[in-house]
């Protein structure tokens, strides 16, 4: 039989870069079936997409439901039910008076996210981070700082950004003292206001409130206030990136809630459908109502059968996945410190609710890159399915759905540890 792998590369671009030559048949709950009959712990879900799991009953039972009464309506056209009503969920669940636009991808509900920041404040630039992510559009990619072959040949790109150091304390050149952020990263945007731009032209400071493929970097709460702060005092808007930290990804709806801050404009995707391309801009509703008709768009944002499968995937987090998630990235995290007790090579554990990392350092033999590559690929062999990150890929990053059980991911700490201890 011709593989799925073999198939795809004579009719599929090579531009996306793909983690494995897997060739998949089904997923259930925390697994996925290969075409070759392997059952393998799925720890990636989806790059933090599928948030309950596979194939998640209810999810799948809302969304066949929508396809029987309507598949496509088409947002500036009419209105429907799971559209609104999706919508109406979202500004319940935000902790400020809200309005949402929906469209289909992280990339593209960040570049929306731009847009609305520059329209309502009509200033031109844009403050984002060193190491983060935000997507491969074109504006997206302009405030994305994670890896420079994303923007190898595509220079230039959106004008007036700029990139701040970001607070990852456990690599960080400056002294730390009882886990609060070091002066240096609060005095950078002095320096910048007084060197480079000036507060008053900036529309925006966009940050994710846990980097993603920048390594799982948790700032500390005090400078995540901070940035609250400095942007009410120069009247700039705060966007969090909540791509991959919301709905349960760090045992909270939104990660802002771990912070006790909120943004002026929030970006979601990812885990908002279980899988169903969705995406949303969620912003203080004074600062929604100043878009006006017309000066944003698009096609397929807000499908009718994402939306319903969006609400049923709300309804099961609140359930019982938000709760699953803090109790089982607690019981996670507390086992991956034990494997960074027992192997030297183990730099540093970090992450909160179930977006958690490890990143490894060099050894007399092997680089941090070696281990790294050494541990993703035997842990496949061995039917457990992890991704990298951060910007030295050095770091495996754990991804599992928020329903996640303990017999799980004792299961993956046990393959984990064989993996270590052959090195």
């Amino acid at each position: 039989m011709v593989s799925l792998y073999e198939r795809a590369q004579k009719v599929l671009s090579p531009v996306s870069s793909r983690s494995t030559t897997l060739g998949v048949s089904e997923g259930k709950g925390s697994y996925v079936f290969t075409e070759d009959g392997r059952k393998i712990l799925d720890f990636a879900s989806g790059v933090a997409v599928n948030n309950l799991g596979h194939n998640h009953p209810r999810v799948v039972e809302a969304a066949k439901a929508q396809i029987d009464r309507l598949v496509h309506g088409g947002h500036n056209v009419v209105y429907y039910e799971s559209y609104v009503a999706l919508a109406e969920k979202l500004v319940a669940i935000s902790k400020l008076p809200t309005k949402v636009y929906f469209s289909n991808s992280g990339a593209e509900a960040n570049d929306g996210a731009l847009k609305l920041a520059k329209y309502v404040t009509k200033r031109p630039a844009i403050i984002s981070f060193k190491n983060s992510f935000h997507g491969r559009t074109i504006g997206a990619m302009s405030i994305t700082a994670s890896n420079a072959s994303y923007r190898k040949l595509y220079e230039g790109m959106m004008p007036s950004v700029y990139f701040a150091e970001f607070p990852n304390l456990a690599n960080s050149p400056y002294p730390v003292t009882d886990g609060k952020t070091p002066q240096p990263y609060f005095d950078q945007f002095d320096e910048m206001f007084r060197s480079l731009i000036d507060p008053y032209s900036v529309a925006a400071i966009v940050m994710e409130p846990v980097q993603g493929e920048g390594g799982y970097v948790v700032p500390p709460k005090d400078f995540v206030r901070y940035l609250r702060e400095l942007c009410d005092k120069y009247g700039i808007f705060l966007i969090f990136d909540e791509i991959q930290t919301g709905f349960g990804r760090t045992g909270h709806m939104f990660a802002s809630e771990y912070f006790d801050v909120e943004p002026d404009i929030r970006t979601v995707a990812k885990g908002i459908a279980n899988g169903f391309p969705l995406s949303a801009i969620l912003a203080k509703e004074e600062i929604m109502d100043q878009w006006e008709p017309g000066a944003h768009g698009g096609t397929f944002g807000g499908n009718p059968v994402a939306c319903a499968a969006a609400l049923a995937t709300i309804e099961v987090l609140e359930e019982e996945g938000i709760a699953n998630a803090q109790k089982q990235g607690s019981y996670f995290i507390d086992q991956l410190h034990k494997l960074q007790e027992k192997y030297s090579f183990i730099r540093d554990v970090r992450g909160v609710g179930l977006m958690l990392a490890m990143e490894f350092k060099d050894t007399e033999k092997l680089t941090s890159q070696e281990i790294l590559q050494t541990v993703i690929a035997q842990c496949l062999e061995k039917d457990l399915l992890l991704l990298s990150c951060g910007p030295k890929k050095n770091m495996v990053r754990f991804i599992p759905p928020t329903t996640v059980s303990i017999e799980e991911i004792d299961r993956a700490i046990k393959i984990l540890d064989e993996v270590l201890s052959s090195l």
